[in-house]
């Protein structure tokens, strides 16, 4: 994978313009945990997650992490409390809804988050 970056987003020196909620599920237990990441779109904001300040693939590549779901802009209202719901669909898959009013949100699989993180790591190596 090429990374159209000239800056990656975790060595940027700008403010944040995503958000991004990790969901996790452990005994039985759901919780999300949201914080403030860079990019100039979803995926970058992603990859800010994975490799900025904390990340280095901690606990976003656990095997707990169910998605994580990036909303561009800055909303403290949507960090303390984001609109997302959990729900078990027929085929007993979890699905992650989003409220419909919300606009310019990526939801990333688990599988997903792992897939960028391992690229990241092949091409940029562990963070510090």
């Amino acid at each position: 994978m090429t990374f159209t970056w000239a800056v990656p987003p975790w060595l940027r020196h700008e403010d944040c313009t995503h958000m991004a909620a990790t969901i996790t599920a452990l005994g039985g237990e759901l919780a999300v945990h949201t914080e403030s990441v860079r990019g100039n779109d979803a995926s970058e904001a992603l990859a800010d997650l994975l490799m900025g300040p904390g990340g280095g693939g901690g606990t976003v590549l656990r095997p707990h992490v169910v998605a994580v779901v990036v909303r561009r802009g800055i909303d403290l209202t949507w960090m303390f409390e984001p609109p997302i719901r959990l729900a078990v669909s027929e085929g007993k898959q979890l699905e992650v809804l989003v409220a419909a009013d919300q606009t310019e949100v990526t939801v990333f699989s688990a599988e997903d988050v792992r897939e960028l993180a391992a690229k990241l790591h092949l091409v940029y190596g562990p963070t510090p």
